[in-house]
C-alpha cells in the first residue's frame, strides 16, 4: 500500500472518486493505493462470502456484506477500509448509500502478496477498536486461519480443523480444508 498525495480527504470524497482502475483505502485521512486481486484471493473470498451469506440467510441474522465494501472506522481524519467480507447482525444493520458506520461483528481479511503482517495487525485492532467482535484472517499459501476474539487472543487453525462462528455466528461451523479446497492443489 502507499500514500498517493499531500492533503487529507474524507469519506465522502473517497465515496466521490472515480471508478477506474485503482481501489482506495482511505486511513487516517490518507487515501492508499489498493493493488487488484489475484484469482485465488477473488476465489477464496467468494468462497467464504457464499458460506457466511447462506448461513447468515437461513438463520435470519442480518447481512453478509462481499468484497470491497467500505466500512467507516474513524472520523476527523476519517479512516475506511474496504472488508474481503463481512457480518453485520440485524441489531446494528443500518439503511441507506454511503459507507457502514463503524465496524462489522464480523471481518474477514484474505492476506495477499501486496499485505504486510504489520498491515494487517493494524486492521485487526482498528475492527476491534470500533466493536468488531471477532476477525478471520486468511492465509492462502500457508492454508491457515487466524481466528481473533480480541487484537491479542489469537488461535490459528489449520485444514484439519473446524472454523466456528462462536457468539458473533453461533452455529456456524466449516472445515477449514473445505474452504481452502476452492484454491486447488497450486493456487494460495
Amino acid at each position: 500500500m502507499m500514500a498517493v498525495q499531500e492533503r487529507l480527504y474524507t469519506a465522502a470524497e473517497l465515496l466521490e472518486l472515480p471508478r477506474d482502475k485503482q481501489r482506495y483505502a482511505l486511513v487516517k485521512g490518507h487515501l492508499i493505493e489498493m493493488s487488484p486481486t489475484g484469482k485465488p484471493h477473488g476465489r477464496l473470498t467468494t468462497r467464504i462470502t457464499t458460506l457466511l451469506d447462506t448461513f447468515v440467510e437461513q438463520h435470519d441474522l442480518g447481512t453478509v456484506y462481499g468484497a470491497e465494501t467500505g466500512f467507516k472506522l474513524a472520523s476527523n481524519p476519517d479512516t475506511v477500509y474496504g472488508i474481503d467480507a463481512a457480518f453485520v447482525s440485524k441489531a446494528r444493520d443500518q439503511e441507506g448509500e454511503g459507507y457502514f458506520e463503524g465496524a462489522p461483528d464480523l471481518a474477514v481479511e484474505v492476506f495477499s502478496p501486496g499485505n504486510t503482517k504489520t498491515e494487517m495487525q493494524e486492521k485487526v485492532e482498528a475492527y476491534f477498536h470500533t466493536g468488531c467482535r471477532l476477525v478471520w484472517v486468511f492465509y492462502p499459501k500457508s492454508r491457515t486461519v487466524y481466528v481473533y476474539g480480541s487484537p491479542n487472543q489469537v488461535q490459528i487453525l489449520g485444514e484439519a480443523d473446524t472454523l466456528y462462528g462462536g457468539d458473533v455466528l453461533a452455529g456456524f461451523a466449516v472445515k477449514i480444508g473445505d474452504i481452502f479446497a476452492v484454491l486447488g492443489k497450486k493456487d494460495g
